[in-house]
């Protein structure tokens, strides 16, 4: 989709894949990610099944959580959270 293309650079069926690792990289369920993001269960099933694509507020939310991961204390979560950004985002500098 153009949309994604032009917004993080990822596209379908990669930003599915994104989120997924994403949400199990912070030890998620579905449900406790839709309830992050605020969207609901079968929304972050949809997308990371490549069935719907986020909406450009969702995205933008997945771009911050990516950022505060980065930066954040845990080395775990700092070195998942850039091997994410290395895969799906490797153009885009995500703030360190």
């Amino acid at each position: 989709m153009a949309f994604h293309q032009d917004y993080l650079g990822v596209e379908q069926p990669a930003i599915g894949q994104l989120i997924r690792e994403l949400r199990q990289t912070l030890k998620l369920t579905q449900e406790k990610f839709a309830a992050q993001l605020g969207v609901s269960f079968p929304t972050i099933n949809r997308w990371e099944n490549g069935h719907a694509t986020p909406s450009p507020l969702a995205l933008r939310q997945i771009e911050l959580l990516l950022n505060q991961l980065v930066e954040s204390p845990d080395g775990a979560l700092r070195e998942c959270s850039q091997a994410i950004q290395g895969k799906y985002l490797p153009s885009r500098k995500l703030k360190a």
